[in-house]
């Protein structure tokens, strides 16, 4: 797939934007007074050290064959083309982030492969993946951008499946991909919190005045029994404030700080998993924090976020809108777990891709932005989620990963 004119100019423009990148260099002082909110939302939510004397980083570093997945950097690479599937190969995108299709000019975000430094990801082969999940239930479990995984993994995988055998099934707050002749099932199913809360309408959400059952999981989780294959996510529906209503047991609704009620949901989810699940026959995931890109932290003394950004950060970088913290409990959790859950650190490498938002090329409330609203990208650019084809299509390269070298009985 040759580039379009704007990639190729874009391309040529790399060097000289890497040169200036490093010479101006992104200090915190610089962060903290070029953007209030992720000023504020950095007090809030400061890093800390890990109670078990091990960082978050050390403890994901999991080998797949003597490999860590998760240290690398973003590629061009001619020999291995992206996007591995287009928005008009793939019936089953929505149009939240199909960016192309909404008027995005540049496709260079769909290109960028990502390389593990000491190893090559496997190039995903939908076929193979299928006959590993054959009589098997897939099943992403979270948010929005669990759901957008779910979207990728979908159309990497229906390549493999003929037209005549393949359907997908709306059954809120699941949806479902079904390979006929596999019998097979790629899922959905929206549970922003894990556990319950007055979110967990499919389609009909309450952003603001959040409230969140701290121990009550049964509603969501008799969905997921017996279900051979389970990712889950849960965080950006967390940081919405600082504190948030919850319930416990019987006690009435009260206010809890984010990381104290965050630490009980997945107690919750750890108590139905390791009572629940059946280590010998099923496989359980935790998909690490997606990261923001709310505010340029990457580029000295801007006040804007990700719009018209078309290149990876280059070199170490951490974002302020995510948490050590809570990354932290989700490392402790697991640790403290009798079944095993394979952790799937997928937030450094997302970390360096300003550039694969949706930004301003995506809907809101259902509508495609008004040019008036695209106008205004500090206030309208959407940060948070991913375009696709993009980012989450390595995400589900690296769960291939290990689903492939550490198949399913």
């Amino acid at each position: 797939m040759k580039p379009s004119a704007i990639d190729r100019h874009l391309l040529t423009l790399f060097p000289f934007i890497l040169a200036s990148l490093i010479v101006i260099g992104v200090t915190r002082i610089a962060i903290e007074t070029s953007c209030s909110w992720c000023h504020v939302l950095y007090r809030l939510f400061l890093p800390i050290s890990s109670s078990t004397g091990e960082t978050f980083e050390e403890f994901t570093n999991v080998s797949v064959h003597g490999c860590n997945l998760f240290e690398g950097n973003w590629v061009l690479d001619k020999n291995n083309p992206r996007p591995l599937y287009t928005e008009d190969s793939c019936p089953y995108l929505t149009r939240q982030v199909t960016c192309r299709r909404n008027g995005r000019p540049d496709s260079l975000y769909q290109k960028w492969r990502w390389k593990p430094n000491s190893c090559e990801l496997p190039r995903f082969d939908a076929v193979k993946l299928l006959t590993i999940l054959r009589n098997k239930r897939l099943m992403f479990i979270g948010d929005s951008i669990q759901r957008t995984q779910w979207e990728s993994m979908v159309c990497l995988i229906q390549s493999g499946v003929a037209d005549n055998k393949k359907f997908l099934h709306k059954d809120p707050p699941r949806k479902i991909f079904v390979a006929e002749e596999f019998n097979a099932s790629i899922e959905f199913y929206w549970a922003p919190f894990l556990v319950e809360s007055n979110a967990d309408h499919a389609t009909k959400h309450r952003v603001q005045k959040r409230m969140v059952r701290l121990d009550s999981i049964a509603k969501h989780s008799h969905n997921w029994e017996g279900v051979d294959v389970m990712v889950f996510d849960s965080y950006i529906w967390w940081m919405n404030k600082p504190l948030i209503n919850a319930t416990i047991g019987s006690v009435g609704i009260h206010e809890y700080d984010v990381p104290t009620a965050y630490r009980l949901a997945l107690r919750a989810w750890a108590q139905w998993i390791d009572s629940t699940m059946n280590p010998h026959k099923q496989k359980a995931f935790f998909m690490s924090l997606s990261p923001t890109h709310l505010c340029s932290e990457w580029r000295y003394g801007s006040k804007g976020n990700c719009f018209n950004e078309s290149y990876p950060i280059q070199g170490p970088f951490w974002g302020a809108g995510s948490s050590h913290e809570m990354m932290d409990i989700v490392k402790e959790t697991i640790l403290n777990m009798q079944v095993n859950v394979t952790l799937l650190n997928i937030t450094q490498l997302s970390e360096f891709r300003k550039d694969g938002h949706t930004s301003i090329y995506t809907e809101r409330r259902g509508k495609l932005l008004t040019s008036k609203q695209k106008s205004e990208p500090v206030l309208y650019g959407d940060c948070i989620h991913w375009c696709l084809p993009g980012v989450p299509d390595t995400w589900n390269e690296l769960l291939y990963a290990y689903l492939l070298y550490r198949n399913l009985s």
